[in-house]
Order: C-alpha cells, then sequence, then structure tokens
C-alpha cells in the first residue's frame, strides 16, 4: 500500500548506491584482519570482539528505545521509530557475526583454556557456568530471545500501518513491558559472559547496566545521524524539526548521564571497598598509560558532550547535533577498548591496526544490512495514535 510516507525514489537510489561499498568496505578490511589473525590472533580476537559488541549495542539499544516508546508515546518516537526498526532488523546479521568469536575464545578467556583452569581455583570453581559449551549455548539462547522481540515489534508496527486499531497497539505495549525487563536481565547476564569474564579476579553489580546505558547512549546517537540524513531527502525533509531535533538532543544528554552516573557509581564503590578481586579491573587501567584512555573518556564521552548539549540552539540545529553525536559515537568505541583491551595489553596502552580494521569492518557489514532493511516499510508509522503530534510538535 502506498503512503505519502513511503522513502523517496532518490532516498532508495542512495541507498542502493551505498549499499555494494558498504559491503565491499566490510569484506576487504574484515579480509584483511583475517590475515591479521594468522600473525596475532590475540589482538584479532580481542579487536572483534570490540567491534562486535559496538554493533550489536547499536541494535539492541535501538530494540529498547523502540520499547520504551511504545511505553511513553512522545513526537521523537514517531519520526525515530522506523530507523530504530531497521536497526532491531539486523539482529540476524549480528547473530551470524558472531561465529568468528565462537572460535577465539580460547584467545579471548582463561576460562576457555583447560591449562589455566587446572592452575587456577577461582575458574575450577566457576567451571560449571564459565565453560565454552555452556557460553555458547547462553549466547544462542540471549540473541534468539532478542531476535524474537525484534521480530514481533516489527510484524505488529507493519501490521498497525494496514488495520489501525487499540488491540495492536495494546500488544505492542505488553510486549514492550515485558521485553524491557527481559533485555535488562539478559544484558546483565550477556555482558558479564562476553567483556566482564575477560578478566578473571573481576566482578561488579552495576556492570549490566553500564552496558545497558553504553547500549542506550550508542544507538541514540546513531538514530540522530540516521535523521539528519533523512533531512536531506523526501518526505522526512518536510517532517523534520528542529522541535524532533531537540528533544533527541535532550535524550543523548540523558544517555550521556546516565552512563556517567553508573560508570562513576561502579568506580567509587570498587574504590572505597578496596578488594582485590574488584581493584584489579582498575589497576592496569589506572597505573599505566591507559590511564590516559581513562581521562579522554571522562573528558570527551562526558564534559564536552554534557556542556554542548546544555546550548538550545545546538540541540535544535541538526549539523551541529550531528558533530556532538560524532564525537560520542568515537567515544563510545573507545569506550569498548578501555573495557576490553587493558586485560589484555596490562602493562601499557597499546592498540594495533586490528583495533580499527576489525570494527570497522564488521561496521561495513552492519551498514549494508541497515541501508538493505531501511527502506522497506514507510519511514513514519502511518496509523501510529501519535503521528498528528508529531507532525505538529514544536517546542518552546
Amino acid at each position: 500500500m502506498s503512503t505519502p510516507y513511503d522513502p523517496s525514489p532518490e532516498l532508495e537510489r542512495t541507498l542502493r548506491r551505498w549499499r555494494p561499498y558498504a559491503t565491499g568496505a566490510g569484506v576487504l578490511l574484515l579480509a584483511v584482519s583475517a590475515i591479521g589473525a594468522f600473525i596475532n590472533p590475540g589482538d584479532f580476537f580481542h579487536s572483534y570482539l570490540i567491534g562486535w559488541l559496538f554493533w550489536l549495542g547499536v541494535a539492541l539499544g535501538s530494540m529498547g528505545f523502540l520499547m520504551m516508546q511504545y511505553l511513553t508515546g512522545g513526537a521523537w518516537g514517531i519520526v525515530t521509530r522506523r530507523t530504530l526498526e531497521a536497526a532491531t532488523r539486523t539482529l540476524p546479521v549480528v547473530a551470524a557475526l558472531f561465529v568468528p568469536l565462537a572460535f577465539g575464545m580460547p584467545y579471548l578467556y582463561e576460562w576457555a583454556r583447560q591449562d589455566r583452569v587446572r592452575a587456577n581455583a577461582l575458574l575450577q570453581h566457576r567451571e560449571g557456568y564459565l565453560n565454552p559449551a555452556m557460553f555458547l549455548l547462553r549466547t544462542a539462547f540471549y540473541l534468539a530471545v532478542w531476535i524474537g522481540f525484534a521480530h514481533w515489534l516489527n510484524r505488529w508496527s507493519a501490521e498497525e500501518d494496514e488495520h489501525p486499531g487499540e488491540p495492536l497497539r495494546t500488544r505492542l505495549a505488553q510486549l514492550s513491558a515485558g521485553g524491557l525487563i527481559v533485555y535488562v536481565f539478559l544484558i546483565t547476564f550477556a555482558s558479564v559472559d562476553w567483556a566482564e569474564s575477560l578478566q578473571t579476579e573481576f566482578y561488579s553489580t552495576i556492570w549490566g547496566f553500564l552496558f545497558v546505558a553504553g547500549q542506550g547512549l550508542t544507538s541514540i546517537a546513531f538514530a540522530i545521524a540516521a535523521m539528519w540524513l533523512l533531512s536531506f531527502f523526501e518526505p522526512m525533509a518536510s517532517v523534520l524539526r528542529p522541535s524532533h531535533f531537540h528533544d533527541l538532543g535532550k535524550l543523548l544528554l540523558m544517555m550521556v548521564m546516565v552512563w556517567a552516573y553508573f560508570s562513576f557509581s561502579q568506580l567509587v564503590i570498587v574504590w572505597a571497598g578496596n578488594l582485590p578481586h574488584e581493584i584489579s579491573y582498575y589497576l592496569p587501567r589506572f597505573a599505566t598509560s591507559w590511564g590516559w584512555l581513562g581521562v579522554a573518556l571522562i573528558v570527551a564521552q562526558f564534559f564536552v558532550p554534557f556542556l554542548l548539549l546544555l546550548s538550545r540552539p545546538l540541540k535544535r540545529n541538526a549539523a551541529l547535533l550531528t558533530g556532538v553525536v560524532a564525537i560520542v559515537l568515537l567515544m563510545r568505541y573507545l569506550d569498548l577498548v578501555w573495557i576490553v583491551l587493558p586485560g589484555y595489553h596490562s602493562k601499557a596502552f597499546q592498540m594495533t591496526w586490528l583495533t580499527f580494521t576489525a570494527p570497522l569492518g564488521i561496521g561495513g557489514i552492519w551498514l549494508a544490512a541497515f541501508f538493505r532493511e531501511w527502506p522497506k516499510l514507510p519511514l513514519l508509522p502511518v496509523n501510529a495514535p501519535e503521528l498528528g503530534e508529531a507532525l505538529a510538535h514544536e517546542t518552546e
């Protein structure tokens, strides 16, 4: 069914033109990275994990915001809904991209190496939970559940375009209410498996919330960049207003503060407790040249965007807001570098060419999938109850 909000032919042509470039760049960079895997498999798999976690964060954070919008409403959710939905539909691709990590477990995790387990009483104690078979089963379960939620969110949203009504909206809200709870629980377990267990001794009860905040920050930043791109094409060029970007800028500011709050809370609690198994996480990050990256994260992932986003004119200017988004996305990548690499390169700051090529390669494949999914539906949910409010939206 044709609607006034179908992607313009110009937008469709642009995305079709970009997809081969994204795919080609992704395949080439991953092929080059695979060569590096034979030279230094440890560097390759750590770099690959950084990239995989980053792009997974865009997809999962988009799902979280999508579910939140069904529960809270708001014009920002109407204009971003189809972009967020397209990002969630990349989850099967993200799941397929996990496969190399299954082969890299011995290079990433001490608990995946029997010689290390036999020599470490703590790893022996955790072996019933942290072992390769259970790790892969849990990962498959996490991804299957998230793909399931994404499927029904997208299916019922598309059905609403054809058959508007309260029953569908109620189902979407009920799915979202339960889905947000499940998402937080599963990402808590998943983040322990994928990232916290990189360092054997470390344990943090706030770790899952750090990943929820990080994924939310990554996805809303990506959504703003996508909205800025859409503002050059019809029909969104006639729909998007400074007020929409203002709302999105406020959401970005909120997520910057939430990420900073959780990060600072973990640091204060760990440092005040002064327990060896917790302090071991921060020692290589503060007592070596990795500390400079920590300072950069504090400055560029919190203070710089926080101060800039206090400006109302900046939030209402799509180009300037997208400039802030570029800083945030770069620092989100470096935040994952900070999480993954210091436990591996514990003596001093070290990033190799693989630290760049592997995440960029995964990004090329992910963006190609996103560009394929983005124009499949009208760019606005044509029968959403809040559509009229979103089209007339203005803030003081």
